[in-house]
């Protein structure tokens, strides 16, 4: 099973603005307001998540990320450092 990553934004050029700068390469993406990403190791999310909630002022955009199949979570600043640990909890390898 794959954990998967969600960027929504309602603004044009956000998720590539933030994915640009996270990746520190040009991206591309064909929908400019929704982008996928699954993860066969879920602790690789960790990273994405702290960027995301350290650079959430400077993006519309908004995350949702599933460790299980039909749930999602969504990532918000009072909960991202609870989701990490709890990452580091579940998956310790």
């Amino acid at each position: 099973m794959y954990t998967i990553v969600n960027l929504y934004s309602t603004k044009k050029g956000e998720i590539t603005r933030f994915l640009s700068s996270y990746y520190n390469k040009p991206i591309s993406l064909e929908d400019d307001l929704k982008w996928e990403n699954k993860y066969e190791n879920s602790i690789e999310i960790a990273d994405i998540i702290g960027a995301f909630i350290d650079n959430n002022d400077k993006y519309n955009i908004n995350m949702w990320i599933s460790l299980d199949e039909d749930a999602f979570l969504n990532i918000t600043d009072d909960n991202a450092d609870n989701i990490i640990r709890y990452l580091y909890e579940r998956f310790p390898y």
